[in-house]
């Protein structure tokens, strides 16, 4: 990242699944463009389902709830999105040494752990897999798609998520793997609310993606610039 870099980082609240890959969609195109600059994207979504590119439809065993699911472009296998969960979209355009699908998983990861470990978690990653686990559960999920390096999708971290939506799916596609959230691991007394975990995963982002400035960005600016 060249000096003086400068991260956008947009907190959405809670924002439709439909409605976040239409936005995602228009910033990529925008950032091709240097219409806007990297960007973070960060929100909660209502219930829903979602499979990658080559995703197999049978790691969904079951869906009680007629949960809403979607096909999309990113990689990896089936997970679930919920309340309760810090979804990140970085619309990033990976330049020179950055250009490196592997390292951007690598320092998505390493963000996440950063930030998790800021509040006594300590998360890792695991061998031949991506995402994060602490111990034996899996934490948060990846799954990226790159247009002409222009990174969208991303990550999933289960700050205080109703684990039992992941006992209808086969998450990542990985049998007998067993979800958790910090809420499941952070003692019992204590609590790390969403606000708190955003604050840190948008420090920790900044800094092992080399951004010196964080700024603060509505959706509205956001769409502002794209439609301009």
């Amino acid at each position: 990242m060249e000096a003086g870099a400068t991260l956008a980082v947009a907190d959405l609240g809670v924002v439709d699944y439909g409605g976040a890959l239409e936005l995602q969609t228009a910033m990529v195109s925008a950032r091709l463009d240097g219409r806007i600059g990297d960007t973070l994207l960060m929100m909660e979504h209502p219930h829903v389902f979602t499979l990658g590119r080559g995703a197999d439809e049978r790691f969904i065993v079951a869906n009680p709830a007629s949960v809403p699911t979607y096909r999309v472009s990113r990689g990896g296998q089936v997970t679930y999105h919920g309340p309760g969960q810090l979804i990140g979209y970085p619309i990033l355009k990976l330049e020179g040494r950055a250009r490196d699908v592997t390292l951007y998983l690598r320092n998505l990861e390493q963000a996440m752990i950063d930030a998790l470990r800021e509040f006594d978690l300590d998360a890792d990653r695991r061998a031949g897999l991506t995402g994060i686990w602490i111990g034996a559960r899996k934490i948060a999920s990846i799954g990226v798609g790159i247009r002409r390096w222009v990174t969208y999708h991303g990550f999933a971290l289960n700050v205080s998520t109703d684990l039992s939506y992941f006992d209808s799916i086969v998450p990542c596609g990985i049998e007998g793997c067993r979800m958790t959230s910090i809420d499941e691991n952070i003692g019992v007394g204590r609590q790390v609310s969403m606000h708190d975990f955003k604050a840190s995963m948008r420090t920790h982002f900044a800094k092992v993606f080399g951004y010196d400035t964080i700024v603060a960005s509505s959706d509205v600016e956001h769409l502002s610039a794209i439609d301009g």
